[in-house]
């Protein structure tokens, strides 16, 4: 259910959050025995939002509420509540995509932006669990059947011209959480920019070369602008492996606040480029010399898979749940007609692959450089160590933002960070 009140929003720490979920009739029997008994628990580790998880004797829930700033750089920057909103309207979409990847919503107010979900026990969050070593066997299977539905069924391939034009419409309002896309991944690593950080003194110079290579800016320009002005489909936004809860035999997507109409590959890249962060972050966390080498093959089969296994799935509702606008079915009847139209769906999927390894690029370089750091290096003890790690990323990233066209297949990609696995850069002293 959604209510909207205008003016009613205030910051709900323990006690006022205890009261109003008391309030709510099926969320208080959810939890269950008296509302002065239940536990309340503050987990928020992101950038931008609250994290309660509320548990009783029957149940539990987590509760998500905005702020009107960026919690990580606090009240000086500013940030709309609208951000709940859209990141209801997504998970809402996406539920009804992808059933049982992402969880399920039991309450939404728009007015205090807050948001009440399943509760996700005993799934963690994806990355920490790289950070560990743990393989996931379902992860491939179930992220490529949201990327694929969510995807092809927000574009213009299975939607009409005025179902793709509403859509977009909803979502035209997020432009302020785009804009911190546009500054911090787009822009701000390869400028002066006071929220930029990196491990220094080793990436200093590094991080003075970003800044001065012309090709790279162009590069990452000519992504800017695709992702400003090609909306494609309707995109998570942020789809990392901090968005993304697991166990061996789970996965669930969550946090779609930066959901907008967009570029497929934004979204693919950045499954990707976290993917392939934990692999050269592995060795950085090895107590013994070797000792995650089997882990670091199945990450890259990961990469290879999710990549491999999306095309697939993509193709397939192509072929057989093709409704919209975008290649009308009168214009390849016959055998001819389908066979041509085959051949325009690979080029097609050429085209989407070529953007992906870009925006896994972009990703990359971001999250050395920029604002929000990844702990798969971050918890790198020795910051040598993470340096040498995090050089090897970019060193892979800046290849396949520059040279995109010269991986062709996601193989190329893989062998490539296979190459750079044991290399050793030149690091500032």
């Amino acid at each position: 259910m959604t209510e909207a009140q205008a003016g009613d929003y205030r910051i709900l720490h323990e006690a006022a959050l205890r009261d109003y979920l008391a309030g709510l009739p099926d969320i208080a029997a959810r939890l269950g025995n008296e509302p002065v008994s239940w536990s309340i628990t503050e987990v928020g580790d992101g950038n931008l939002n609250l994290v309660f998880i509320v548990k009783g004797d029957r149940g539990g829930i987590a509760v998500k509420q905005a702020l009107p700033y960026v919690r990580l750089v606090g009240e000086s920057w500013p940030l709309p509540l609208s951000r709940a909103h859209y990141e209801f309207l997504a998970l809402s979409k996406q539920a009804e995509l992808a059933p049982g990847l992402v969880p399920a919503v039991l309450h939404h107010n728009d007015g205090l932006a807050l948001t009440v979900m399943e509760l996700l026990e005993p799934h963690i969050i994806m990355r920490k669990g790289l950070v560990a070593g743990t393989r996931y066997p379902r992860f491939v299977d179930d992220i490529t059947t949201f990327m694929a539905r969510t995807l092809f069924f927000t574009s213009d391939l299975a939607l009409s011209t005025a179902e793709k034009k509403e859509a977009i419409a909803a979502f035209a309002g997020n432009h302020a959480l785009c804009k911190i896309t546009e500054d911090l991944i787009f822009t701000d690593p390869y400028r002066i920019a006071e929220q930029n950080r990196w491990t220094a003194p080793y990436l200093d110079a590094l991080a003075a070369d970003l800044r001065d290579d012309m090709e790279l800016h162009v590069a990452i320009s000519r992504l800017k602008l695709k992702f400003m002005a090609s909306p494609e489909a309707l995109l998570h936004g942020d789809l990392h492996t901090g968005s993304i809860m697991v166990t061996e035999s789970e996965t669930r997507v969550i946090d779609p606040e930066f959901a907008f109409y967009g570029p497929m590959g934004f979204d693919l890249g950045a499954v990707l480029a976290n993917l392939l962060m934990a692999y050269f972050a592995s060795s950085g966390h090895e107590r013994v010399p070797g000792e995650r080498r089997e882990f670091e093959g199945w990450v890259l089969e990961t990469v290879e898979q999710v990549w491999n296994e999306f095309a697939r799935k993509f193709l397939d509702l192509w072929r057989t749940k093709a409704g919209g606008d975008a290649y009308p079915v009168s214009l390849f009847s016959g055998e001819q007609g389908a066979a041509r139209l085959e051949i325009e769906r690979q080029a097609y999927m050429q085209r989407l692959f070529t953007d992906t390894v870009g925006f896994t690029a972009a990703k990359t370089i971001r999250r050395i450089f920029g604002l929000a750091h990844n702990i798969d290096f971050e918890l790198i003890e020795d910051p040598k160590q993470r340096a040498i790690s995090e050089a090897r990323a970019v060193r892979l990233a800046r290849a396949m933002m520059v040279e995109t066209g010269t991986y062709r297949t996601i193989a190329d990609v893989t062998g490539a960070a296979r190459k750079l696995r044991d290399w050793m850069p030149e690091l500032s002293n």
